[in-house]
């Protein structure tokens, strides 16, 4: 079924060197696009200081939130077109893929009016400091006018990570991120407002993103290919997306709701705590998001394998991507916190900040590894077919015990040790849980005497 120099048969083949080449290109999308986000950040601390930095940053853990409503779809969308392509089923990837990409329309324009309408209300529930919220709520409607595309990118990008091109996305990301940076500096220098500039950068690269990955899928001869006269929502494979995406996009919006809890109580040590944790988030995201990386690349692995019937694999899949995943949390972790006091002068000069920076580096950046481990166990199991157990379980384990923390324990030691203390502990109960339960599903697909859901 192989079409395209960049499709990948995940399923034959060697499978640690595919993994790699699978993962690098991922890994580095994520990274240029948290450098092109980081820009964004530079040129506010650099050019409008430190309020602006914070009313740009008090934004980030609520843009999640709501975003991440719907985003958690497009992991329905990238296990159903990993399964269906690794069966060789192309009129179901077809199916999926136009399916997927009128959901994005139709919940990208919802988002735009809830969040325009709720920018401001929301921003004085999460006691966003008075001097920032002006312009933290500007910005933030300016974002939203932009998430059509942040969705339309998402689930289009889904689709191609799922048939094994990872290479496609981090060109057009680079050509987007390009856009934004020029555009940020561009204006800074036209518009006097920089939170705003700022804005307008980000929006415009989102849509030029969006529009590439589109052309991308409707110049292609593939079974992932979609045409604008065919595009039309399929009960079927809607309800097969959501029923895989719902319990992933609900564990994403409690994750971000347990952070917008926890950047209120980071929001309450003023604005110095805010932009230091800001920056402390941006520098370590690095970490994070390359070892997201290497969990999307178990669940498109497995979910291929699964489709293939090739669940000899599934345990080759959980060791080599659990050992890269270990090996590049540790690593970068530890070189995130020896080396934040520059990185974080990236920003601003302002030393207070950079000191409180780095506090939530220590305690979440370096024991980072092991949310990585988590993410690899609930990739393999979503790639699977089983998704609502390890949403129940993170859900359970990591904002739980973060909620319990914040209202039982900092009550009693109000620092912000004692807040970001909350993260490495929750990882741990809740990774030892994951792990048990990837394993007992595992076991007799492995055997050939269970089937995947």
């Amino acid at each position: 079924m192989k079409t395209s120099k960049f499709e990948m048969d995940m399923s034959s083949g060697n499978l640690p060197k595919k993994i790699v080449l699978y993962a690098i290109p991922f890994i580095l999308t994520g990274i240029l696009q948290l450098l092109f986000n980081a820009a964004d950040m530079v040129v506010v601390g650099q050019y409008a200081g430190n309020n602006a930095l914070a009313a740009v940053g008090a934004n980030s853990s609520l843009i999640n939130l709501f975003i991440n409503m719907f985003i958690g779809l497009s992991v329905g969308v990238s296990v159903l077109v990993s399964q269906y392509y690794g069966g060789k089923r192309e009129k179901d990837v077809n199916e999926t893929v136009h399916t997927a990409i009128c959901l994005a329309a139709v919940f990208g324009v919802i988002l735009l009016f809830v969040g325009i309408i709720f920018a401001r209300p929301v921003l004085r529930f999460m006691n966003t400091p008075a001097d920032t919220i002006k312009d933290a709520t500007l910005y933030l409607k300016i974002y939203f006018l932009g998430v059509p595309a942040v969705l339309l990118y998402n689930y289009c990008n889904a689709v191609l990570r799922a048939i094994g091109d990872t290479k496609r996305p981090l060109i057009f990301l680079t050509i987007a991120g390009i856009t934004n940076v020029t555009l940020n500096i561009a204006l800074m220098y036209i518009i006097e407002n920089k939170v705003a500039g700022v804005a307008i950068a980000t929006i415009t690269s989102h849509y030029i993103s969006a529009i590439l990955i589109l052309r991308c899928l409707r110049k292609t001869n593939s079974c992932y290919g979609f045409t604008f006269k065919g595009l039309k929502i399929y009960p079927q494979k809607m309800w097969k997306m959501i029923k895989i995406g719902v319990p992933a996009s609900v564990q994403s919006c409690v994750f971000s709701l347990s952070n917008v809890i926890i950047q209120s109580t980071i929001n309450g040590f003023g604005s110095a705590a805010v932009a230091g944790n800001t920056m402390a988030h941006i520098a370590e995201g690095f970490t994070y998001t390359s070892m997201n990386s290497v969990s999307q690349t178990a669940l498109a692995f497995t979910g291929q394998n699964i489709g293939a019937k090739k669940h000899e694999n599934l345990k080759k899949i959980l060791g080599w991507t659990s050992l890269y995943v270990t090996i590049l949390g540790v690593v970068m972790g530890g070189l995130t916190y020896i080396l934040h006091p520059y990185l974080l002068r990236i920003f601003t000069d302002d030393l207070s900040v950079i000191a409180l920076g780095g506090k939530r580096i220590l305690y979440i950046c370096v024991p980072y590894f092991i949310i990585g481990l988590c993410e690899v166990f609930v990739g393999m199991l979503r790639g699977i077919g089983h998704s609502i157990f390890p949403t129940v379980v993170s859900i359970v384990g990591i904002c739980g015990v973060r909620l319990l923390w914040i209202f039982l324990v900092f009550p009693y030691f109000k620092t912000m040790e004692s807040v970001y203390i909350s993260y490495p502990i929750s990882w741990i109960i809740t990774g030892l849980v994951q792990l048990t339960a990837l394993l007992i599903v595992i076991k007799p697909i492995y055997n050939n005497k269970g089937t995947e859901r």
